[in-house]
């Protein structure tokens, strides 16, 4: 591997660039970088201090072209980001929105409030419950736009 010291700054994923114009940023560093993920990660992921959380539960599923413009079609602001000729990546959390999970709760479980793809236990839940909400979501994501989600967190 050969890394530069100067390597471009990729800020057009997410909210990055937004969260550096608020700070008024403009000589980006490492630093500004890092702060802006912090921030955003702050202002949509619940604190597992105060809410248990696994984090991102959901891996953003990659798709062919092909499949992306059949849904862009019906689905015009579907966001994604091209890896290449072929194949786009999708948000997992727009999906997840898209079918009405987003703040839902079943039981002691749900999806959070300000990110779909978290899901949270409201203190009385177990791991088969947890389980059992993800794979209703990927049952009505398939469903619904014919993309199988897949588990980022490992499941023992």
């Amino acid at each position: 591997f050969k890394l530069s010291k100067n390597a471009p700054f990729n800020t057009s994923y997410g909210a990055i660039e937004e969260e550096l114009k608020n700070n008024k940023v403009k000589k980006i560093t490492h630093k500004d970088i890092s702060n802006a993920v912090v921030a955003i990660r702050k202002s949509k992921l619940p604190d597992p201090n105060i809410l248990g959380n696994a984090g991102s539960f959901f891996k953003n599923p990659v798709i062919s072209k092909t499949h992306y413009a059949t849904l862009i079609n019906k689905y015009p602001d579907l966001p994604s980001f091209p890896l290449n000729d072929l194949e786009v990546k999708v948000p997992a959390g727009w999906l997840i929105e898209y079918c009405g999970w987003k703040g839902k709760k079943v039981g002691s479980t749900g999806s959070h409030k300000n990110q779909a793809l978290v899901l949270v236990n409201y203190g009385n839940a177990t791991g088969k419950e947890i389980e059992q909400l993800a794979q209703e979501i990927i049952a009505s994501v398939n469903a619904k736009f014919n993309i199988s989600l897949h588990a980022e967190v490992n499941i023992l």
